[in-house]
């Protein structure tokens, strides 16, 4: 091939050679970038769906019968484990959903609630500030009743209008059925904070 006048003006300069070297230089760390911040995001997102779900669930409460402590649309965390003890709040499984009450009393002990709404727990009144009035409810148990092994006996904490462990259509709840003891109120803002 003949090199001419003609030829070599259509040869790019040596700044142009660079400029288009910088070019493709910045499109693949831009890509190699991209990809990353990509993976990075799809990674933290599947780990924070895995604690969510295995660690820590966050759920919406619906209905009035943990008011005055937890009310309609509230939403809350909890957290996965096994040693509950009276006053935590639980979530549990109960056909198809998940209730929210209070654990009142644990295996082996003897709960007996009064005509008036007064609940004792081994023969011993238990202070309960989170309730706002006293009532049996609905309830078809014979007191005093002794709560099976591995579970637990459950009260909402608005007691005329919640259905709980003192109805045989809930009965105690089984440890297996524990969804996480609820332990934060994320929402509304105004109420954030600890369940106690």
């Amino acid at each position: 091939m003949k090199v001419t006048k003609e030829t070599i003006k259509n040869y790019p300069t040596a700044e142009q050679l660079s400029a288009e070297l910088n070019r493709v230089r910045y499109r693949t760390r831009y890509r190699s970038t991209l990809r990353s911040t990509v993976y990075t995001l799809i990674t933290v997102a599947a780990v924070s769906v895995l604690v969510a779900v295995l660690l820590l669930p966050v759920l919406q409460i619906y209905g009035t019968s943990m008011a005055p402590t937890l009310g309609d649309g509230n939403i809350v965390l909890s957290l996965k484990g096994s040693d509950f003890q009276t006053g935590d709040v639980i979530a549990f499984y109960y056909n198809n959903k998940i209730l929210v009450k209070r654990v009142i009393a644990t295996s082996g002990e003897w709960v007996d609630i009064t005509d008036d709404g007064t609940v004792y727990v081994n023969n011993i009144e238990i202070e309960e500030p989170y309730i706002s009035e006293k009532s049996l409810g609905e309830c078809d148990l014979e007191f005093p009743y002794q709560v099976p092994e591995s579970r637990l006996f459950v009260l909402g904490d608005h007691r005329n209008v919640s259905i709980d462990s003192r109805s045989s259509v809930v009965g105690c709840v089984a440890e297996e059925q524990i969804v996480g003891k609820i332990i934060f109120k994320l929402w509304p803002i105004s109420d954030i904070g600890k369940i106690n």
